[in-house]
């Protein structure tokens, strides 16, 4: 099964936001160093790691989707690369309107920054330019679009007639559900921000810090400091790392240029790559120029571990969103009625239960719940066993 999360990748243009979506998912969607190359929104498949459970069982897995190296399996999730975000988004500039429409078909952002400061806040060419002032205005934009939104649920409450059983919280679920947020949370978000119940109490900084809550809760965030290859780069990174007010977000180093050339590499047979790995072995017949070129890419993976593209993506998904992958299995063998072993994985919803994952696979196994078995213990585990990761589960039910 392919999952259902979608990694939404923003930024102003000309950033690398369609070389970093080109390299995850290997698509030639236009790359080029000029606002709006990207204009409607490009979805493809890109996949994250996980560490396959078959071994453990003497098994050797055959993927229904996705596939698996080395004992590493590479699950399929949707990646989508918006049009580039431009100061005044959320007013309508630029392609404002169609980034932040496409924008809440996302779960989580991968925000690509130009680390190296060669593009100002409108995507053209320049030296010098803070990448702190991408992350703001990005965060900016945001925020005053969920502002917008917030004062429209506001204006709602305060229109009806009040009474003491009104509560805010349901007038504000039901005009930002396109968040994917409730009554529930919202509640929790007002009460993090401690601005009491009372909207009318509200003033303009209160709105704001609220709709910041709720954007950073339905909509969070990884940085991706791309051009990572280069010295202006890595100076960048150092200082913003190091930076307090910055402290809270989450930076992940990488080049997206190194990680397309070394798949380009290895489709051509030049060298044994595997997406997301530390080092790579030339294996093919190159140039001297060619060698010197992987050569700095190599030392550009000493240096930071990885390219970072494949980091970022999992960092997204397990890290922030808190995903859980788990297998579908049998206690008597991992195999179905047709001989595939462990042919799906799974990513579900942090803090799932067996129930939870019995609606996963199908609303009639859901209903049929009966227990489910850890495929490694044959331990009998009930409706409110918390999924962990990497669990091999069977669901016995009556459908």
């Amino acid at each position: 099964m392919t999952s259902s999360y979608r990694i939404g990748l923003v930024g102003k243009p000309s950033v690398g936001k369609s070389s970093f979506f080109n390299a995850a998912t290997m698509n030639d969607v236009p790359e080029g160093a000029y606002p709006f190359t990207t204009i409607d929104p490009s979805v493809g498949e890109a996949y994250v790691r996980v560490e396959c459970a078959a071994p453990e069982f003497d098994e050797e897995c055959t993927p229904n989707v996705g596939y698996c190296e080395h004992g590493t399996r590479f699950v399929p999730t949707k990646l989508v690369d918006v049009a580039g975000l431009i100061p005044g988004a959320h007013e309508g500039k630029g392609l404002g309107n169609q980034f932040l429409t496409d924008l809440n078909e996302t779960d989580v952002l991968v925000h690509v920054v130009d680390f190296s400061g060669e593009t100002n806040l409108e995507g053209e060419p320049t030296e010098g330019h803070d990448p702190r002032e991408d992350i703001d205005f990005l965060e900016t934009e945001l925020d005053q679009w969920y502002l917008g939104v917030l004062e429209k649920g506001i204006n709602r409450y305060s229109s009806g007639y009040v009474t003491e059983d009104d509560a805010i919280e349901e007038d504000l679920a039901e005009q930002m559900s396109a968040f994917k947020t409730n009554e529930d949370e919202l509640k929790l978000l007002i009460r993090r921000v401690d601005i009491g119940f009372d909207p009318e109490e509200w003033d303009d900084e209160d709105k704001l810090e609220l709709a910041r809550e709720i954007r950073k809760a339905t909509k969070p965030m990884v940085i991706a400091a791309n051009k990572m290859d280069t010295p202006a780069a890595q100076a960048n990174y150092d200082e913003i790392t190091s930076d307090p007010e910055y402290e809270d977000l989450t930076i992940v180093p990488c080049s997206a240029h190194a990680e397309k050339a070394l798949k380009s590499a290895d489709k051509a047979g030049v060298v044994e790559y595997q997406p997301g790995d530390d080092d790579f072995e030339i294996t093919g017949d190159i140039s001297e120029s060619q060698e010197e070129g992987l050569e700095q890419i190599r030392d550009f993976l000493q240096s930071y571990g990885a390219t970072g593209v494949q980091a970022a993506l999992e960092t997204a998904l397990f890290d922030v969103l808190g995903v859980t992958p788990v297998f579908p299995g049998g206690a008597n063998g991992l195999g179905n009625e047709r001989g595939e072993v462990l042919p799906d994985c799974f990513l579900i919803p942090p803090e799932s239960t067996a129930e939870d994952f019995a609606y996963s696979l199908h609303s009639d196994i859901g209903d049929g719940f009966l227990y489910a078995i850890d495929c490694r213990s044959n331990r009998q585990l009930g409706k409110d066993y918390p999924v962990e990761s990497r669990d091999v589960i069977e669901i016995v039910t009556t459908n």
